[in-house]
C-alpha cells in the first residue's frame, strides 16, 4: 500500500479466468464481464491505485504481462493449455490457476483481491486463503438462475452451485451487480451483511450521443440488438417480433467474425426462424464488432433491444441509454434496475414477442417520446453508472473489508 498526501492508494488484484480485457467483445464467452473488468481496472487506476487483471493464457502468442493503459497490467498465466477452452469447461484448471496466482503474489502481496466469476473465485480463494489475503468476489452470473432458465440446456459444471456457496462464505465481502443477485444470494444462505451492491459501470465518454453514427441504409426504422448470440440473450424473441413491426429492419452484432457467420449454429438457428417468420430480408448479422465500432451502432438505431430471458446484468442497455437511445428491455435481472419503463425505455414480460413488438412499435410511432427516453436514459447514466462513480464505490468496499479485518487483528 502506498500513500499519497492522506489517501492510501492500493495495490489491486482483479481475477477473472475467462474474461481477459484483451478479448475481442461478441464471441460465445466475450461480453459484459470482459467490459466490466477493463473498465473498473481503469476506473480504479484513475483513483491512483495499481491494477493487475489476471486471466488464464488462452493462447500461445500473447506475453506473459501486457501494460493495458498505466496502471493497469494484464498478467497470463498457464494453467491448463494455451488455446481458447469454453468457459464450462475450465473448472479441472482452477487449482492450478490458484497455484499460479498464490506463486505470483508471494513475493509482493496485493493489497486487496478481487475475483470475477465463480472459477475465478475458488482459484482466489485458494491462494488468498494460503497468503491470508482480503477477497471481494463479483459472481457476474449465478448457477441457480442459470439452472432455473436453462434447464437442460445448462452447461455448467455438476458443482457449481456448491463452488459458488463456498466462494460466498470464503470471501470477505461479496459485490452484486443488483438488487435481484441480492435475493438469490440470500436464498443460497449467503447472509445479507456479507453484500454490497455495485452496479455495473459505462464509460459516457465512449458512449455519447454525439459522435460517428454508422450508416444505417435506406430504412424507416433501424432496430438493434448488441451481445453474444447466446440463446438466452434472447435474439429469437427479436426476431418474432419482427415479423409483427412491417417498417422495421433489424441489425444483430456479436458473434463469430463475419466471414464465419455461416459455420455458426446459432446464426444458421436464427436464419431458419428468420425464413420461417418471413423476416429474413429485413435482419442483418454483422459479426463480432470491434469495441469502436460500438456506440455508432448504437446512435444508428432507433431502439435497442434487450429481450433476454434472463440477465444477471446487462451492460448494453446501459450503452445504449449513455448514447441516447431508448432501450426496450425484459424485466429480468439487472435491466429492471437500469431501465426505468416508460421513462428510458420500456420493461417488458421474458418471452413475449408480442409484447416486444408493442413496446418497440409504441416508440417507433412517438418520436418525441422516444427522444424523451434517450435524453432521459442519458441522464441516469451520468448520475449513476459512470465508472467515476462504480469505482469509488467498489474502492469504499475494499477499504471497508480491510478496516474489517484490521479490527479482528487487533482484537485477537
Amino acid at each position: 500500500m502506498t500513500t499519497r498526501g492522506t489517501a492510501p492508494h492500493l495495490s489491486i488484484a482483479l481475477v477473472s479466468e475467462h474474461a481477459s480485457p484483451l478479448a475481442v467483445l461478441g464471441g460465445v464467452d466475450a461480453g459484459g464481464q470482459n467490459v466490466h473488468v477493463t473498465r473498473l481496472a481503469g476506473a480504479l487506476a484513475d483513483r491512483g491505485h495499481r491494477v493487475t487483471v489476471y486471466t488464464r493464457r488462452d493462447a500461445p502468442d500473447p506475453p506473459d504481462q501486457v501494460v493495458l493503459r498505466p496502471g493497469v497490467t494484464v498478467r497470463h498465466l498457464a494453467a491448463g493449455p494455451p488455446c481458447y477452452v469454453p468457459k464450462d469447461q475450465l473448472l479441472p484448471f482452477m487449482p492450478e490457476f490458484g497455484r499460479l496466482l498464490a506463486e505470483d503474489w508471494a513475493p509482493g502481496p496485493p493489497d486487496v483481491v478481487h475475483s470475477h466469476y465463480w472459477m475465478s473465485g475458488l482459484a482466489a480463494l485458494k491462494a488468498t486463503r494460503k497468503l491470508d489475503l482480503p477477497l471481494a468476489h463479483t459472481y457476474h452470473a449465478l448457477g441457480t438462475v442459470k439452472r432455473r432458465h436453462r434447464k437442460d440446456e445448462d452447461t455448467s459444471p455438476a458443482g457449481r452451485v456448491p463452488a459458488e456457496t463456498e466462494v460466498g462464505d470464503g470471501c470477505d465481502q461479496v459485490i452484486a451487480t443488483c438488487r435481484d443477485e441480492v435475493t438469490e444470494l440470500t436464498r443460497m444462505g449467503i447472509p445479507s451483511r456479507k453484500v454490497s451492491v455495485v452496479p455495473c459501470g459505462v464509460d459516457a465518454a465512449v458512449f455519447t450521443p454525439h459522435g460517428l453514427v454508422a450508416d444505417r441504409g435506406p430504412v424507416r426504422h433501424l432496430l438493434l440488438q448488441l451481445g453474444r448470440l447466446v440463446p438466452r440473450k434472447g435474439v429469437a424473441l427479436s426476431v418474432s417480433a419482427l415479423s409483427r413491426l412491417p417498417d422495421a429492419h433489424l441489425v444483430i452484432a456479436g458473434g463469430p467474425p463475419a466471414a464465419e457467420l455461416d459455420r455458426d449454429p446459432e446464426v444458421r438457428r436464427l436464419r431458419a426462424l428468420a425464413r420461417a417468420a418471413g423476416v429474413a430480408d429485413r435482419i442483418r448479422f454483422t459479426g463480432g464488432v470491434p469495441c469502436e465500432d460500438v456506440p455508432p451502432l448504437l446512435r444508428a438505431a432507433d431502439v435497442v433491444l434487450c429481450p433476454a430471458d434472463y440477465e444477471p446484468f446487462g451492460i448494453v442497455p446501459l450503452e445504449a441509454m449513455a448514447c441516447g437511445t431508448p432501450v426496450v428491455a425484459t424485466a429480468v435481472g439487472g435491466q429492471r434496475d437500469t431501465v426505468v419503463d416508460t421513462v428510458s425505455g420500456r420493461l417488458v414480460p421474458p418471452g413475449d414477442p408480442g409484447a416486444l413488438a408493442r413496446a418497440v412499435g409504441e416508440l417507433l410511432a412517438d418520436p418525441e417520446h422516444r427522444a424523451a427516453c434517450g435524453a432521459a436514459g442519458r441522464r441516469r447514466v451520468l448520475a449513476r453508472y459512470g465508472w467515476d462513480t462504480v469505482a469509488a464505490a467498489t474502492e469504499t468496499v475494499y477499504r471497508g473489508l480491510l478496516a474489517h479485518r484490521a479490527a479482528d487483528t487487533e482484537i485477537a
